[in-house]
Parts: C-alpha cells; sequence; structure tokens
C-alpha cells in the first residue's frame, strides 16, 4: 500500500518519524509535512504567498521526504495535487502521530485533523492519530505506531464512506496498561476564554491565550471518556457539517407556505 504521511508538529517531529519507520517495513511511505511547527493551524491554505518545497533526504525505509513552508493542510493538498508522480500517489493518508491528543471540539482547531480531513476531501481514505498525553518517550510513540500499522490490517478491505476520517486518540501509557479500543463519540470539551494581558520588554502591550479547560463530570461514552479510562478511542468524522434533521423543521418555519417569498 502506498500511504502518505503528514502532520502538524513538523517535519523532524519524533512521532510522523517513527510512525514512518514503523509502516515503511510494510508499505510504500512518503512523508510531506510543515518545515516547522503549526499546531492548531485548523484547516488554513495558503493563498497569498508561494509554497516553498524542499525534498530531504529519506530515512528508515521511507520512499521520499519533502518540508513545505504551508500549514498542515497545505501539505496534502500540494503532496497529491502537484508533488507525488502518478505512481506514487498514495491509497491511504494519515496524519500523526501528533505530540498531545485531538479530542471533542479541539478537532476543530487541530492542524492534525485538517491534514487527514483535507485528505477526505480529495477522496482518499484518511486517519488521524494522535497520542493523548504531554509526555512524548518514544516508547509510546512505537506502541502507538505498531497500532496503526494493525488497524490498516483490520480495515484493509473497509471501504471508508465519502467524507469520513477515522480521529484516533491513544492514551500515553504502557502497553500492558491500555484496557482496549472504544468506538466512541466526540465529547464537548471546552475551555474557560481567558486572556492574560501582559507588558513585553519594550513596553508594547500583547495578550497571552491561559484558558483553563472546564472539566464535565457528566462526559459518559465520549472520546474524552475513553481515553481517561486508558481506552484507545476511534471517532469517525466528517466535514460534512450540515445539519440534515433541522432542514424540514427550518423549512416548516421560514416556507410554511410552500415557498420562501417572505422577504
Amino acid at each position: 500500500m502506498r500511504i502518505l504521511l503528514s502532520n502538524d508538529d513538523g517535519v523532524t517531529a519524533r512521532g510522523i518519524n517513527v510512525l514512518a519507520e514503523t509502516l515503511a517495513k510494510e508499505h510504500d511511505v512518503y512523508i510531506v509535512a510543515p518545515d516547522t511547527q503549526r499546531s492548531a493551524a485548523g484547516h488554513s491554505i495558503t493563498l497569498y504567498t508561494p509554497l516553498r518545497v524542499e525534498e530531504l533526504e529519506a530515512k528508515n525505509g521511507v520512499k521520499r521526504v519533502w518540508k513545505t513552508s504551508g500549514t498542515p493542510g497545505d501539505c496534502v493538498k500540494i503532496a497529491v495535487c502537484a508533488i507525488l508522480e502518478e505512481n506514487e500517489k498514495p491509497d491511504l493518508i494519515i496524519s500523526g502521530i501528533n505530540h498531545g491528543p485531538n479530542l471533542a471540539s479541539d478537532i476543530l482547531y487541530s492542524g492534525t485533523v485538517s491534514c487527514a480531513m483535507e485528505g477526505a476531501m480529495l477522496g482518499i481514505p484518511s486517519i488521524a492519530v494522535s497520542l493523548a498525553s504531554m509526555h512524548f518517550e518514544d516508547e509510546k510513540f512505537k506502541f502507538g505506531a505498531q497500532f496503526i500499522k494493525e488497524l490498516i490490517k483490520k480495515l484493509k478491505d473497509y471501504k471508508f464512506p465519502p467524507k469520513t476520517v477515522l480521529n484516533v486518540n491513544i492514551p500515553g501509557l504502557p502497553q500492558e496498561d491500555i484496557t482496549g479500543v472504544a468506538m466512541a463519540p466526540l465529547g464537548d470539551k471546552t475551555y474557560t476564554n481567558t486572556y492574560e494581558k501582559r507588558i513585553d520588554p519594550r513596553g508594547k502591550v500583547y495578550y497571552w491565550l491561559a484558558g483553563e479547560l472546564i472539566k464535565d463530570a457528566n462526559e459518559k461514552e465520549t472520546d474524552i471518556a475513553a481515553v481517561r479510562n486508558n481506552k484507545i478511542s476511534i471517532t469517525p468524522i466528517s466535514y460534512d457539517m450540515t445539519q440534515k434533521e433541522l432542514m424540514d423543521e427550518l423549512g416548516s418555519i421560514l416556507c410554511n407556505d410552500g415557498s420562501c417569498s417572505w422577504y
């Protein structure tokens, strides 16, 4: 299988390189990733400045590696549409392994998830994978990479629905402490929107986002609860945000005479 890897932590990040080395033992692996840290970039793409692309030396069995000056979304788009030759085009796109979790509403900001979403928008099966920890020892990444290798085998005959990404979060624990895998819906993770006003050494005002996580004791059966219970969470998500169940209800209010000519 041909697999394209990308991320938002940058081309030199341990997560993507451990994953690449693991998958390259059984697959043709290509990497197109940002030249530096791009966390929380969301699904932004570059429109008004040129994208710089540089091919790097490929190591550990990886076929080819490029770094770009763009966002995570740029990396996947330019990889598929411009960089990769026809015989290098991916059968699967994997974003990660991210340094930190991507749970609940955090996925709206996540460059990791946006990488995978870009793949889905291009019609390619895509997975986002994150290490749900703030401690990034190689052994944790190695277990995560091994899990993804086995997940790929499990999914080899599965046809991804259009517009769909699998969002995977792996607890940052030794393998023996992982208690299973949970198919889990997104939770409702929210933060206090607090900005600290500060003064820099030159006397200029700046602000630093300092919000804190609001813990919801009622979170049950969600991706957050799964990770808290030492389970690997897998959540199918989509970029189709239409709330189809509201279409008829709103239509009956706005167009109750069969037409929407009230304006």
